[in-house]
């Protein structure tokens, strides 16, 4: 079992308050933003909360394909995502 760093963590949760942020910013439920992305809720809810594994509390850390298909559905681009994440 790999431990991730603080780092990872914390750059985990700095992009799950971007998330939920712009999410907030265009009016969209976890639900509609999880299905405009195509996205299980579960799947979305966990990146809100900077997870990707719940019981082995993992940070999240989304493809680059899944960040294209978020920032799809946020109205925004990649960068606007993850541009000046700072721990």
């Amino acid at each position: 079992m790999t431990r991730e760093s603080p780092i990872e963590t914390q750059l985990a949760l700095a992009l799950a308050r971007r998330l939920r942020d712009q999410r907030e910013a265009v009016g969209l439920t976890q639900e509609k933003a999880a299905e405009r992305a195509g996205l299980s809720r579960n799947h979305y809810q966990l990146l809100e909360s900077g997870l990707s594994d719940r019981a082995k509390k993992a940070p999240a850390n989304p493809r680059l394909s899944t960040l294209l298909d978020l920032a799809h559905a946020l109205d925004c681009k990649v960068s606007d995502l993850v541009d000046g994440l700072r721990v």
